[in-house]
């Protein structure tokens, strides 16, 4: 079992800055991809990045540029560093690991970028 922990989210004006950190435990070395994911209201909950054992990260057109996912193997953590936000990025963030067996889900962050 993988258990995951975010943190980092907040309040952030638009084209501000924010950096989210998961910090996983467990069975580690089953991981095969690490990711983060969001949800708005009334919204489907949608990939932000993700990023492979192997170090292949992937991003969707909507944070490409702006976002970086990436993974500090000493502390067992997997940060999203968001940059240039914008009104439309606000959701609950939510840290994400699959492994052959299946995937384990963070509780979630909220990120508002607001005025």
């Amino acid at each position: 079992q993988v258990q995951l922990v975010e943190s980092g989210g907040g309040l952030v004006q638009p084209g501000g800055s924010l950096r989210l950190s998961c910090t996983v435990s467990g069975s580690i070395f089953t991981i095969l991809t690490w990711g983060w994911y969001r949800q708005a209201p009334g919204k489907q909950r949608e990939l932000v990045a993700t990023i492979t054992r192997g170090g292949l990260t992937n991003y969707p057109d909507s944070v490409k540029g702006r976002f970086t996912i990436s993974r500090d193997n000493a502390k067992n953590t997997v940060d999203l560093q968001m940059s240039s936000l914008k009104p439309e990025d606000t959701a609950v963030y939510y840290c994400n690991i699959r492994t052959a067996a299946g995937g384990n889900w963070g509780q979630g962050t909220q990120v508002t970028v607001s005025s």
